[in-house]
């Protein structure tokens, strides 16, 4: 609060000590600047500021300066297979019990720090739902989902979904306070060196906030980064293992609350918050939920109701539906440039084939594949 109202510099009237400081850190991050690069801006800036002022010298200051905020994180080491976390109960530990994997990384000359293998990155969410309601730009937004309009029949919002609904039926104590916090989790591994780099995963854990109106929930500065699961491999079905510290603090947001102070009613209530869903891709899917979605079960809707079967020569598992509401057909997926193949496919298919354009072309051998079909369950769906 102090470095809020001291000024940059005396008789400086634009910035304080603190705004100067957050709109340096703010351009560091937007830009991807090094700390080198950073410690050189600044040692250009306070060159040409009027002699006293309060700019802070370098980013390890910054970081000394930002740190009382609140807004840092836990650095949790893990098994290098993902077998278990270092964490709480087993924080002293220093070899995996599931595995046997070692801890840390073997000594290299006289260093008495220990590495771990890896480490994980976790960052509370409840300080930063807090915050939404601790700043007077979003604290009158976090009711929205309540307070608007809705059209009957229009979705404009998850509020307007049937799943929201059912929510609030089965759970009245809830959404009987509106300012308790709905959220979603999103994850999907990608390779942070680029495409054509060595292959690498790194997975990191992201919440949206459901509470905020539709032209504000889905804005960069309110999607929320939880965790970031190190590389280099996939985390596979043990993602559960790294999202433990997550689901120990949703677990705390619902039972236990949060105080907070709503700077729009001017005053205290318990915050409970709760995880509605997640979005992801279909592989990112099987991992959240333990599904597997890679055999003949794969359809978490249609489950066992499938006529799914294994490609003799392949091995891989393969889908076809009846009717064109009971399933997710995909069959082929290559692309070719004969063109000539797809009209003489539509003239020599089943009337009760159903053909759903804008889809890539069929290969020969998918082309062969689909008559083949044809003939024995006389009606199937067929991307084109």
């Amino acid at each position: 609060m102090k470095d809020s109202d001291e000024p940059l510099w005396d008789g400086c009237t634009n910035h304080s000590k603190l705004s100067a400081v957050a709109q340096l850190f703010t351009i560091k991050s937007d830009h991807g600047l090094s700390e080198a690069r950073y410690d050189k801006i600044i040692e250009w800036a306070r060159s040409i500021l009027p002699e006293g002022n309060r700019l802070k010298e370098n980013f390890y200051a910054v970081k000394s300066m930002m740190k009382p905020l609140g807004l840092g994180y836990q650095k949790i080491d893990m098994c290098f297979n993902f077998c278990m976390l270092y964490y709480l109960e087993n924080a002293e530990m220093t070899e995996c019990m599931i595995c046997g994997h070692s801890r840390y990384k073997p000594r290299t000359g006289r260093g008495k720090t220990l590495v771990a293998y890896k480490k994980l990155r976790y960052f509370p969410i409840t300080p930063r739902l807090q915050r939404l309601f601790m700043s007077p730009g979003t604290a009158e937004h976090m009711t929205w989902h309540q307070a608007h309009d809705a059209v009957y029949g229009v979705m404009v919002h998850p509020f307007n979904s049937e799943a929201w609904k059912l929510f609030n039926s089965v759970h009245p104590q809830f959404s009987a306070e509106s300012r308790n916090v709905c959220l979603g989790l999103c994850t999907d591994g990608f390779n942070p060196f680029g495409s054509f780099a060595a292959p690498y995963s790194y997975w990191p854990v992201i919440f949206t906030v459901y509470n905020l109106p539709p032209g504000m929930c889905m804005r960069p500065e309110f999607m929320f980064l939880s965790t970031v699961i190190p590389g280099p491999s996939s985390p596979g079905w043990n993602i559960d293992v790294c999202l433990r510290p997550l689901i120990d603090e949703l677990a705390q947001l619902w039972s236990s609350r949060a105080l907070t102070y709503d700077i729009s009613r001017k005053q205290n209530f318990l915050m409970r918050a709760v995880l509605m869903w997640t979005i992801n891709d279909f592989p990112a899917y099987g991992m959240l939920s333990s599904w597997r979605t890679h055999w003949k079960l794969a359809c978490p809707y249609c489950m066992e109701n499938n006529k799914a079967f294994t490609l003799a020569n392949g091995g891989k598992a393969f889908f076809f539906t009846v009717t064109v509401a009971s399933c997710h057909l995909i069959i082929g997926t290559e692309r070719t440039e004969k063109i000539s193949l797809l009209a003489e496919l539509k003239k020599m298919l089943h009337p009760r084939v159903f053909l759903v354009k804008n889809c890539m072309m069929l290969s020969q051998s998918t082309v062969t594949l689909c008559l083949a079909f044809n003939q024995v369950s006389k009606s199937f769906l067929v991307l084109v």
